[in-house]
């Protein structure tokens, strides 16, 4: 720090807050640690009594908090986010438009490893909108080792650390299987549920058919909508393990490769996703899906909409976190479930 003239001080960094007290109107920071003194702030800071000022004076091999923020930004901001302005040090990023976050976790936890750096997100692969915040970063102190960004830099690469995916996914069809529902024994509440469902990342079902419990005609449907050129295959019901459930074993039998057939969340652990060679998914949902608020697919539903290809690893990864509590009030997805 360097004691100055208020005078002299346009275009230095203020090293404290500034208090300014009007009595009976207001008494606050009238400047915050870390302002750039501007011409008008002079007659400013006089009235308020300050002759003199503590600045920063700038070292080399130092940074100024700001000028860190935006480097640390630098590390994270990509295509369909923007920043805010700096304030007291720190820089936010806004999402831009409706799509799935990700956050590359292992590199960000390389970065928060460096003394002093700090980058905050929210959880990745969650669906975000328009004026979403997405990350929050900063330097803790007011001025910082160059090196310490640089070393951040190197250890990132040049690859962003986070990533917003716009929807691709426009269309689905929705086979539901079930001799009941085929009979019209009972009332078809499946549907529903999953249409709403799709309908909040954008997806259409154009085709809905009722197929009863035979695997050939599920099998047959399942084939008849990825040549019709469907984004999103679904079938609903018959995903356990008893004798008359077939719905595993025809998306088996329709050429699609499997990803998984069972996934570590409860709801959903009958839960199956597959893809045909050309990246189309096809997934069979398990009952939960009908009267459960958050299951399975509303965890992995952002990304397949996004048309991300999921792994067995990233269904092995969801077993942390993967137990719904069933609140009696549910607050999904402003909760836990499915947040390893």
């Amino acid at each position: 720090m360097k004691l100055i003239r208020t005078e002299e001080a346009v275009g230095r960094v203020l090293c404290h807050d500034m208090t300014q007290i009007i009595p009976g109107v207001y008494k606050d920071a009238r400047f915050r640690k870390g302002h750039i003194v501007a011409e008008e702030d002079i007659p400013v800071l006089l009235a308020m009594g300050k002759e003199n000022l503590y600045v920063w004076e700038k070292t080399e091999g130092m940074l100024h908090e700001d000028e860190a923020a935006l480097r640390l930004r630098d590390l994270c901001i990509s295509e369909h986010m923007h920043c805010t302005e700096v304030k007291e040090g720190k820089v936010e990023l806004i999402a831009d438009k409706d799509g799935l976050f990700e956050v590359d976790t292992e590199r960000l936890c390389a970065v928060n490893g460096i003394d002093e750096l700090m980058i905050a997100t929210r959880h990745t692969n969650t669906a975000v909108h328009p004026g979403d915040k997405l990350a929050g970063m900063r330097v803790i102190p007011l001025v910082i080792e160059e090196e310490k960004l640089e070393r951040a830099e190197q250890t990132t690469g040049k690859k962003p650390l986070l990533r917003l995916t716009p929807w691709k996914l426009k269309t689905a069809a929705v086979i539901t299987t079930g001799s009941e529902v085929a009979k019209g024994l009972i009332e078809d509440k499946f549907t529903p549920v999953v249409e709403r469902k799709l309908a909040a990342f954008g997806i259409r079902m154009i085709r809905h058919v009722l197929t009863g419990d035979d695997p050939g005609r599920i099998r047959e449907e399942i084939v008849k909508a990825h040549e019709d050129g469907m984004d999103l295959v679904l079938c609903t019901g018959g995903m356990s393990v008893d004798p008359d459930d077939r719905t595993p074993g025809a998306i088996a039998r329709s050429g699609v490769k499997i990803v998984t057939y069972g996934a570590p969340t409860l709801p959903g652990a009958m839960f199956c996703l597959g893809y045909f060679e050309d990246g189309t998914p096809v997934a069979g949902l398990p009952g939960c899906v009908m009267y459960a608020k958050a299951t399975i697919f509303d965890l992995v539903l952002p990304r397949i909409a996004a048309g991300v290809a999921l792994k067995r690893s990233d269904f092995v990864r969801l077993g942390h976190g993967g137990l719904c509590l069933g609140c009696d009030t549910c607050h999904y997805p402003a909760c836990g479930f499915g947040k390893g």
